[in-house]
């Protein structure tokens, strides 16, 4: 079993940055390849898939609406996965899902993922 935890959410003016994290504990996180991601829902929405990253790090996949704007990274050592999130919109007002699958495979499909935080809230107003 894998438990995460997200942080680092909050208000944020438009154009400015925020960096999230997931911290993960359990057994599992270093035994296996995890890939973990970043989803995203915004009020009356459904959940978004923003960024993900394979086991080591060097993959990673990121929605077209984010590209070039966040950053995702993790470190294995601390068992947390990071969201830089840059250039902030009032479009990217959501609460904040961290998740991990137990594949190789970065895969942008929510259902694909196992393990889910219980979300951060970002909100950029306009």
């Amino acid at each position: 079993q894998v438990q995460l935890v997200e942080s680092g959410g909050g208000l944020v003016q438009a154009g400015g940055s925020v960096r999230l994290s997931c911290t993960a504990s359990g057994r599992t996180f270093g035994g296996y390849a995890m890939t973990m991601g970043w989803f995203r829902q915004a009020p009356g929405k459904e959940r978004e898939f923003v960024a993900a990253i394979n086991w080591n790090g060097d993959i990673t996949n990121y929605a077209d609406s984010v590209k070039g704007r966040f950053t995702i990274s993790r470190d294995n050592a601390k068992y947390t996965v990071y969201l830089q999130m840059n250039s902030l919109k009032p479009e990217d007002t959501a609460v904040y899902y961290c998740a991990a699958d137990r594949s190789v495979v970065v895969r942008t499909n929510s259902g694909r993922y196992e393990y889910w935080g219980l979300g951060t809230q970002v909100t950029v107003p306009s």
